[in-house]
């Protein structure tokens, strides 16, 4: 997309629309993206509010496509412009703001585009593919002067909220490290044989900025999760939620030191991201270190803190520990137990409106406002990047704050970003 068209297209427009959107009556245009799993419920979040119109979708499948039009005309509302290239979306300057749900590995690439064209966005976990991304992403914002949120739907918890609230006032005393889990029961994707992309599908496009190879069953829906080209592991799928509210929960930004174990174990099949990993990350704020560890396992195990995972099944969640207690969280709820005794403690549980809460800070203008801001997520995934990094090199990375790398270790600072098949490019200058 020429870029100097999206800035002369969307100049006037950008100035408008942050006026004109001061009233909690005026109506806020939003285009979805991407709608296979996620972006369904993008869908039905903003077709649920009051003054807001999802006006456009956009899938590179078209029997996504018919999927997410029938999902809009089943709410009753006037139907959406469909669109199969994101960039042919973003010249329709009556849109105020995307809401993107499509593979991870474009999840930065349209989010600088959407800024570009003057639109504010919502932008699916995780925000980046590679440490670069982050930086880059939170940059187009800055720049662009853009309204732009992860999905990290936890952080609009009020529950959340207020146990974070709890650690800052010390309720279990000083914390000094955290667990994120992700124990998962996922079975193999087995082997898929190469074959013809699926009839109505844009394969080209779909693939985008990641190296051209050719279509599997595993190289597609969902399973893309599972490929280095296109997702990051489960540690990047469910894992950064668990990250995200560790770190949160600690109060750090940057580790020190990362080191990553694992691999793809017991399962022969085409995952190459590991499906077993054991992260640690040291953090070192104002002379205070602190430690969080995350954990990947992916068949049967036991629950850990009473903490629940999907079906029942493992656990997802996570843990803080401090000289007076502990703290666990799963999904939207805590609980705390206290004293050497372990006696039970406050705690909550709430959901919150995450998309809702993207909407108001769309309408006050003030990033402020946002539960999970741009830059919050993008440091979070930092972390998921450099967990990810160590393991495949096999050592552990000290990591300089100041300048996002890897201290005297060229092999895993390569590894900090990707080469993008052209046109479809990560800007070094946004």
């Amino acid at each position: 997309m020429n870029r100097r068209y999206f800035l002369m297209s969307s100049a006037a427009g950008v100035g408008l629309r942050s006026s004109a959107l001061a009233s909690p009556n005026d109506t806020i245009r939003v285009a979805c993206a991407g709608f296979r799993g996620m972006g369904r419920g993008h869908i039905r979040a903003y077709a649920r509010m009051p003054n807001v119109e999802v006006v456009a979708l956009c899938d590179v499948d078209a029997n996504v496509m018919a999927e997410g039009l029938k999902e809009a005309d089943s709410m009753g509302k006037k139907r959406p412009a469909a669109f199969k290239d994101f960039r042919k979306l973003l010249e329709d300057n009556s849109i105020n703001a995307v809401s993107i749900a499509t593979p991870d590995h474009w999840h930065t690439l349209q989010t600088i585009w959407a800024c570009q064209a003057g639109k504010d966005v919502y932008v699916e976990k995780p925000c980046s593919h590679t440490l670069f991304e982050s930086r880059q992403i939170v940059a187009a914002a800055r720049k662009y002067n853009r309204i732009v949120q992860q999905g990290s739907q936890t952080r609009s918890s009020p529950a959340i909220q207020e146990a974070v609230e709890k650690l800052r006032q010390g309720l279990i005393g000083e914390v000094y490290m955290a667990r994120g889990l992700c124990i998962n029961w996922r079975d193999t994707i087995g082997r898929a044989p190469e074959e013809p992309a699926p009839r109505g599908v844009d394969y080209d496009l779909w693939i985008g900025p990641a190296p051209k190879k050719p279509f599997t069953r595993n190289r597609f829906h969902y399973n893309w999760h599972w490929q280095w080209d296109y997702g990051s592991g489960d540690i990047g799928n469910q894992g950064i939620h668990e990250i995200d509210v560790a770190r949160w929960g600690l109060g750090v930004k940057y580790p020190t030191k990362v080191s990553a174990l694992g691999g793809h174990f017991m399962f022969d099949d085409d995952q190459e991201t590991p499906n077993t990993l054991c992260a640690t990350f040291e953090f070192n704020e104002g002379g205070k270190k602190k430690m969080l560890v995350f954990e990947v396992r992916h068949w049967i195990s036991n629950q850990e803190a009473g903490i629940s995972g999907e079906k029942g099944q493992g656990s997802v969640g996570d843990i803080f520990y401090g000289s007076k207690g502990y703290m666990t969280r799963e999904r939207f709820g805590y609980k705390t137990f206290l004293g050497k005794e372990q006696q039970p403690g406050p705690g909550r549980v709430e959901g919150g409106n995450h998309f809702g809460n993207f909407i108001a800070a769309v309408r006050s203008r003030k990033r402020s406002d946002l539960n999970a801001e741009i830059e919050e997520g993008a440091t979070s995934c930092i972390l998921v990047h450099l967990a990810n990094v160590s393991c495949l090199v096999g050592r552990t990375l000290n990591f300089d704050s100041r300048t996002l790398t890897c201290i005297g270790d060229e092999e895993a600072n390569r590894m900090l970003t990707r080469t993008y098949r052209p046109p479809f490019v990560v800007p070094e200058k946004v």
